[in-house]
């Protein structure tokens, strides 16, 4: 049976289920109230259905489901192009972009409007603000006053003051009627995967302790973060493709995600040392599909799925920074990219950090 993506199964029965909630009067957005989120930070980001974006919040160890009201479909997304983003959003926020940590974008897939977390100010007074970008490249503020939201607090977090509370949400993804949160937890398998039904409910969830073996550094670790993923099928079933520091590619099936599990991962490429991932995503081209991972220190990687399935676990050291397992090809053209967002079937959104500006472009994926 050829490899589907996960995301366009996820939209199509997505679109079946709402159909059938308008059908009897409700909505995707019924189960949020009316009010302020208390966001103590805003980090990692994803988009739920009907224009719900998802937040990680690390200072208050929760996630957080906001209402954008922006539902309108666009007959075709628009290219953006922002010259020093950074500078922009600060004129907008009244501010000075030294003021401004920018943490993390994702792309409306309805809209394509371009929405980014950020920080304003520095330390532990910082604010989390959320932006929205349209088509004609002015950022302006999501206003969070009166908005519909739902929250949802995350179990077992690192204590407030400890090390692990920065990384207990390091990447979001939404798929199949729930959230898929990476990130740390004070258990001793501590780098875990939490899958959240959504709408949220108080009926706790499913969440598992992830163990792998790492190549570089030749041992097995449940320590270490899981940095950015994707959802994708292999032989029609669900899994993680999970990206480590140094850099461990993981395959993960979302069927042993169960509360109180350890699931051991497989590893299915090394990509080098040194190195951290920094955002990932699935695509299909002339009719394969592709991950593309952007890292701080090895560029961009087109890393071919095929074999993904049969691909053997890497059990032993990957000496001297040196790769294993499935390959990649570096795509040159992309350089200083920290975020990206597919846009449409052709396109992606990058966020591109160059010599003195931060920088929004729209590409065509490789």
């Amino acid at each position: 049976m050829p490899r589907i993506l996960f995301r366009n199964v996820m939209i199509a029965s997505l679109g079946v289920c709402l159909l059938a909630a308008l059908a009897q009067g409700a909505e995707p957005t019924a189960s949020l109230k009316k009010g302020t989120p208390d966001l103590k930070s805003a980090g990692a980001l994803a988009f739920g259905p009907d224009g719900i974006l998802l937040v990680g919040d690390t200072k208050g160890a929760a996630l957080f489901a906001i209402d954008t009201g922006d539902r309108a479909p666009a007959a075709e997304k628009h290219k953006l192009q922002v010259k020093d983003l950074a500078g922009k959003v600060a004129a907008a926020l009244g501010t000075d972009p030294k003021q401004i940590a920018i943490n993390d974008l994702a792309v409306n897939p309805l809209s394509g409007n371009v929405y980014i977390s950020i920080a304003r100010g520095r330390g532990p007074d910082a604010v989390p603000v959320l932006i929205r970008i349209s088509a004609n490249g002015k950022p302006e503020e999501v206003s969070l006053e009166n908005v519909r939201f739902a929250k949802a607090e995350l179990p077992n977090a690192p204590g407030a003051n400890d090390r692990g509370r920065a990384e207990s949400i390091t990447d979001l993804s939404f798929a199949d009627g729930r959230v898929f949160v990476a990130g740390l937890s004070n258990e001793e398998f501590s780098s875990r995967l939490i899958a959240i039904p959504f709408p949220f409910s108080s009926e706790g969830f499913d969440g598992a302790g992830i163990e792998i073996y790492h190549g570089a550094h030749g041992r097995f670790e449940t320590k270490s973060p899981i940095r950015t993923f994707v959802t994708y099928r292999i032989n029609n079933e669900p899994y993680m493709l999970a990206a480590y520091q140094c850099t461990p590619l993981v395959k993960l099936p979302v069927s042993e995600l169960k509360a109180g599990a350890h699931v051991k991962g497989t590893t299915i490429a090394e990509l080098g040392n040194r190195n951290r991932p920094l955002d990932m995503i699935v695509y299909q081209k002339d009719g394969k599909d592709y991950l593309l991972m952007t890292n701080n220190s090895r560029g961009v990687m087109k890393i071919p799925t095929e074999g993904a399935g049969s691909a053997e676990s890497i059990t032993e050291r990957v000496k001297d920074g040196g790769t294993k397992g499935l390959g990649y090809d570096t795509i040159a053209s992309l350089k200083g990219v920290v975020q990206m967002d597919q846009l449409d079937d052709r396109h992606a959104v990058i966020l591109v950090q160059d010599a003195s500006d931060l920088n929004l472009d729209t590409i065509k994926l490789p």
